[in-house]
């Protein structure tokens, strides 16, 4: 996503998949042997041995004569890569697993098309956030699913069996009850032919809606100069995400929405930011315009202060006229969840009405606030939102309470206005 030079594919990727799953699944590892790219890049994420944001990395997809499929890089036989054999170029959102990042998670699945959720075959199904992950996956609309059994090279084949009937168990009456299930080993690149095949049976390609106003959820930004820089070298910051309906293109007038805060004495403002489209980056190649499909970076003249360390995201991008609200105060439509999502171990604990004056975490595509619930009545409520988040009405929202330490998700919402 980032517009530093990077392997070339051969076009911008068409749809995003998601690899969610339990922390330590191999949803890093997989996304390693499918595109080449370790996700995990932050100094803290390879410390801990975790994700903890969104990771990003594109791959393209073949088959040769024979019917054997191959992710970019890794044709049988050892051969370059051949365009005549081109399925269609990927994006992979590697999301993290750990409870405590659960907004993140339900950030990027407004960005995904599908998903595939790993379960890691030496432990029992389901994990916590395995459980999670699926429920988000429900709320967030995305029923193209493929479960992978990973780390099938660590177990005997009895206990593969054991832990593929958990996994049937676990899925049974869920959106994901009928989705392949392919048993893999990511770090020996074991049956990614295989489940690249369940992947092009499972997960279409999105329709591009090349004619629909133009609307970019923005997951990342960046600031890609080198410190001591000198002024005449500097380049202008560098926004990435999803482009979910409409066509950008080079010299597009584009704003950047809530945008940034304006201090005026005791007063704050959100000012959305105007800028322009400079040049464009899908799948590792210049291009001179994006469709809604799978991620892509742009450039813009910003002062790089501005995009620097992700302070754009969560932000929406469109073009000029085109931009959907932006709330400070929400009415939503709710529908919670009957009980709290568990890893099915106690009893489960039923989630309660809201209440005014409670506080709320709520997720809108790639951006999170907090919201006061300030009335509610059956299931309406109005919420007051600590940073204004920009969705069109009808768009729909997570909500998580806090319980105890961590925000625990209880459902979604419509933006009613």
């Amino acid at each position: 996503m980032s517009l530093a030079k990077k392997k070339e594919l051969p076009g911008q990727p068409e749809v995003n998949i998601g690899l969610v799953g339990h922390v330590d699944h191999g949803k890093t590892t997989l996304t390693q042997a499918l595109s080449g790219t370790w996700t995990d890049t932050h100094s803290e994420e390879r410390k801990r041995g975790i994700s903890i944001k969104l990771g990003y990395a594109d791959t393209a997809f073949f088959r040769t004569k024979k019917g054997e499929s191959y992710a970019s890089g890794k044709r049988p036989g050892d051969g370059d890569d051949d365009k005549k054999e081109l399925l269609r170029v990927v994006s992979f959102v590697d999301a993290p697993g750990h409870e405590t990042l659960m907004a993140v998670m339900i950030s990027g699945s407004s960005i995904m098309d599908g998903a595939l959720l790993l379960v890691a075959a030496n432990e029992t199904c389901p994990q916590p956030q395995t459980r999670e992950h699926l429920m988000a996956l429900e709320i967030a609309g995305i029923h193209n699913v493929v479960v992978v059994q990973n780390k099938v090279d660590l177990v005997s084949r009895e206990r593969a069996l054991e832990s593929y009937k958990e996994i049937k168990s676990f899925l049974s009456g869920t959106i994901a009850e009928n989705a392949p299930i392919i048993p893999v080993s990511a770090h020996h690149d074991v049956n990614l032919d295989i489940l690249i095949d369940a992947i092009e049976d499972t997960i279409p390609t999105p329709d591009l809606r090349e004619k629909e106003d133009g609307l970019m959820y923005v997951a990342r930004s960046f600031d890609i100069n080198r410190p001591g820089a000198r002024p005449s070298k500097l380049r202008g910051g560098i926004i990435g995400g999803s482009v979910v309906s409409g066509t950008f293109n080079i010299g597009d007038d584009i704003i950047i929405a809530p945008g940034r805060k304006i201090e005026e004495g005791n007063k704050s403002r959100w000012e959305p930011i105007v800028t322009t489209i400079s040049s464009v980056q899908g799948g590792g190649i210049d291009l001179d315009s994006v469709h809604a499909g799978g991620l892509c970076g742009i450039a813009t003249p910003l002062d790089p202060f501005h995009t620097k360390s992700d302070n754009l995201s969560g932000q929406v991008m469109a073009r000029s006229g085109e931009l959907p609200p932006i709330w400070e105060v929400l009415d939503v439509e709710l529908n919670l969840l009957a009980e709290m999502v568990t890893s099915g171990e106690g009893e489960a604990e039923k989630v309660r009405p809201l209440q005014p004056g409670e506080l709320l975490m709520l997720n809108s595509a790639t951006a999170t606030s907090v919201g006061s619930v300030t009335a509610v009545k059956g299931k309406a409520a109005t919420l007051t939102l600590r940073l204004p988040i920009c969705a069109p009405t009808g768009s729909r929202i997570t909500l998580s309470r806090r319980i105890g330490s961590r925000w625990r998700l209880i459902g979604h919402g419509v933006i009613a206005g």
